[in-house]
């Protein structure tokens, strides 16, 4: 399998917050496993306890890893300091994520995992998107098509809408989009998950799924009908499913995936079942992209060659998922030519 061989690009995220203490722990517990990744970030951030090689190439990667770090350099134009997030250093962090798409594009990497970043650090340099979900759409020519995918052993949800209020996201709800999301995620649960008759469960929006009309209309006039041109496209759809018990032991075995209406409806019951495990996947993309399911957590960053607080669960699951993604996507894609 050609992206079995494919190493993984790991970004820096902020430099003042957890990543750089996750990206080398996370090399020590698997520099003698198959799951290769290489660094985009600086040097500087890494500490004297970590051997590290700078690398030109993701090709060079798998043949230092079990004794040095990979590293593709990208520098932070001021100091770091560990902690105090600086949008001075906003231009690294995006570099970062772009050589890491660039490489997955290209095919010389075999999926991008991403360390978070401050929203409103970046934003106060200028970026201009809302998240890393909406810039990496953007950089894959891919804008309008991204959905959110998160993920632990438990439970897979997928999200209508991302980074919006309640209120948009109620309002701009629509059957088409529910359309969209469904069929994005039966794609990705066969090609990426080996899940050869995804079922899905799409979540009402109101209390009790609406109770006939009785709580809100959106189920009878929106999602309703998506529901049932869904299963006239042949997807195995069901709903929509009264929220309140969509997440509970006994319905989870019944689907393979959620459709969630709105940001916090998929996220709460992921991180209430995973908090330290649960993974960020982007769906819509032409190339894998996973992330921990955390933030930046600058009140517990640690600087170069320290041991703080950090759970690395997160990171090595999303390191995880993306290699299994990427191995399966490459067995998929062989069968189906």
């Amino acid at each position: 399998m050609q992206n079995r061989l494919m190493p993984l690009a790991l970004t820096m995220g902020d430099p003042a917050g957890i990543g750089p203490e996750l990206a080398r722990r996370a090399w020590r517990a698997l520099q003698d496993s198959d799951r290769v990744f290489f660094w985009i970030g600086d040097p500087a951030l890494l500490g004297e306890d970590i051997p590290y090689r700078i690398i030109q190439h993701p090709a060079e990667a798998a043949a230092c890893f079990s004794e040095a770090m990979p590293v593709q350099r990208v520098t932070c134009p001021e100091p770091v300091r560990a902690g105090q997030p600086s949008s001075g250093n906003a231009s690294a962090v995006i570099e970062s994520i772009e050589q890491a798409v660039q490489h997955a594009l290209s095919g010389a990497a075999g999926a991008v995992v991403t360390n978070p970043i401050a929203k409103h650090v970046l934003a106060a340099a200028g970026f201009p998107h809302p998240g890393h979900t909406e810039f990496l759409a953007a950089l894959c020519g891919t804008s309008g098509q991204e959905v959110m995918m998160l993920a632990c052993p438990e439970l897979k949800v997928t999200l209508t809408s991302i980074h919006v209020s309640l209120k948009q996201a109620v309002e701009t709800l629509s059957a088409e989009r529910i359309m969209m999301v469904s069929r994005l995620t039966a794609s990705a649960l066969r090609r990426d998950f080996g899940i050869s008759e995804p079922r899905l469960a799409i979540a009402g929006l109101n209390p009790h799924a609406g109770e006939n009309g009785m709580m809100g209309d959106e189920e009878i006039r929106i999602i309703r009908p998506a529901v049932l041109a869904l299963q006239e496209e042949g997807i195995n759809a069901l709903g929509p499913m009264p929220p309140d018990t969509l997440f509970s032991a006994a319905a989870r075995p019944r689907y393979d995936a959620a459709i969630c209406l709105y940001h916090d409806q998929g996220l709460i019951p992921v991180k209430t079942l995973d908090m330290a495990g649960g993974v960020n996947i982007t769906l819509g993309l032409p190339i894998i992209r996973t992330s921990p399911d955390h933030g930046t957590a600058f009140d517990i960053a640690v600087g170069p060659g320290e041991t703080g607080e950090a759970d690395i669960s997160s990171l090595l699951s999303a390191l995880g998922m993306a290699h299994d993604m990427a191995c399966q996507r490459s067995a998929s894609d062989a069968v189906n030519g």
